[in-house]
């Protein structure tokens, strides 16, 4: 499908040239544009001829000479032009197959879309792709790609993910290796499915292909599991077992690539009850957007953060940080190094239990507005109850439970403070005390 302009910017080439809102971009320089990975690839040239149709379907055609990678000036009504892919797996560890009812609609869509894989980062199964966007991605040479592989083995990869055809499409990581495409991946390990001697295989064929990274995290599983596939969640025993065999082949890489690409999710450490590792063991913290090296990031963040400041005594109120079960421990430890600074900073770490998904869910981003409601009312609080913003939608303004943080702050009667993971912002709503 071709792109219906929604709008013009003022000023820019195509409003020069005469686009109209409501006329149709057709193509650029004789490529037929279907979406936004055409029109952001062809528009980049510094001649353009581009084919527009107007609403009476007459068409015309624009010469345009601007500057290398200088926007054309053309706004979409949404920003793939067209409709986002939807998954078409049933895995047997979905977590959205694993949410209760009732809540916002945009939390049940399952997103499989390629070009979200370029712009956002997003991971794709594979399952969803077209020979035609397969040969786009070649020939545009997008990269990286991020991939949820899961598993190499290819009958095994389509019972995880309910679909016949979810072995086939494995072969695609090799082309896109073969062209040169940067590979990211991401396992889902489930106990005794797909961890042990199958993620030992997984692991081994991802290597040989050259792939970037990989990240490999815990399944997730919430209470709301009825009549769904019957997973078991890590223990101690099972996590450190799974942690020997990404570390021991991370190492391997090590020595034969001088990059470890395998990386364990911080999630594994906090089942299996083991430090994290240092700074240096997660080079250039390549995930983090998958929980991978955030807890060492952090720490190392603020550490660096705090040697930039002069201790101050002067510095005298309180505040709430309020966490996660699961990295409650180490957000401990990061406020002691604060306090070591500002001794006289009253600082009240709190582990939420996350009483709304059930117990074995236990990490920060998935706290909802209700379990901090519930568990902190009547508390003294303090100037500021800072939460990290990973617990709130992209507009930073709603929980996974759909409790806003206005009422958050109304129920509790403080001012919510959401930070991003970094030291600054940590340490700088630590220190700010009252607004």
């Amino acid at each position: 499908m071709a792109g219906k302009i929604f709008d013009v910017t003022t000023g820019s080439h195509a409003d020069k040239a005469g686009i109209k809102k409501g006329e149709t971009l057709l193509s650029i320089n004789s490529n037929e544009i279907v979406d936004v990975l055409d029109y952001r690839f062809y528009q980049v040239n510094r001649k353009l001829t581009l084919e527009v149709e107007d609403e009476n379907k007459n068409v015309r055609t624009i010469e345009m000479t601007k500057g290398e990678y200088e926007e054309i000036g053309l706004e979409f009504e949404t920003y793939l032009m067209d409709k986002q892919h939807s998954c078409r797996n049933k895995c047997i560890f979905c977590f959205i197959d694993q949410l209760p009812k009732g809540m916002r609609e945009s939390l049940y869509f399952k997103d499989d879309d390629s070009r979200l894989s370029f712009l956002f980062g997003n991971y794709i199964t594979l399952t969803n792709i077209t020979e035609h966007e397969i040969d786009r991605i070649i020939k545009m040479h997008i990269s990286p790609i991020n991939v949820s592989v899961h598993t190499t083995n290819p009958e095994l990869r389509c019972k995880m993910m309910n679909n016949r055809f979810a072995g086939d499409t494995l072969k695609y990581l090799k082309r896109f290796a073969d062209a040169g495409i940067t590979l990211n991946c991401q396992i889902v390990s489930c106990p005794g499915i797909n961890d042990g001697d199958e993620l030992v295989r997984t692991l081994t064929d991802l290597e040989n292909l050259g792939v970037n990274m990989t990240a490999i995290v815990p399944v997730g599983l919430t209470r709301y599991r009825e009549n769904l596939y019957p997973l078991v969640p890590y223990n101690k025993e099972t996590a450190g077992q799974t942690i020997d065999i990404i570390e021991k082949m991370g190492d391997e890489c090590v020595k034969k690539h001088g990059r470890r690409i395998f990386f364990p999710g911080d999630e594994f450490y906090l089942l299996a009850e083991r430090e994290i590792p240092s700074p240096e063991f997660y080079e250039d913290f390549s995930a983090l957007e998958d929980g991978i090296g955030m807890i060492a990031y952090l720490t190392d963040d603020v550490s660096w953060k705090l040697e930039e400041l002069d201790a101050d005594e002067s510095l005298c109120h309180k505040v709430t940080i309020a966490c996660g079960e699961g990295v409650f421990p180490y957000m401990k430890r990061i406020m002691s190094m604060i306090n070591e600074k500002f001794p006289n900073i009253t600082i009240n770490t709190r582990a939420i239990k996350n009483n709304f998904f059930g117990g074995g869910v236990n990490v920060s981003g998935l706290v909802t507005g209700g379990d901090l409601i519930d568990q902190l009312r009547g508390d003294d609080l303090g100037d500021r109850l800072i939460i990290t913003s990973s617990m709130l939608r992209f507009e930073n303004d709603l929980f996974l439970d759909d409790v806003s943080t206005d009422d958050v702050e109304r129920e509790l009667g403080v001012t919510l403070v959401p930070v991003n993971n970094n030291g600054n912002d940590l340490v700088e709503a630590v220190i700010a005390g009252k607004d």
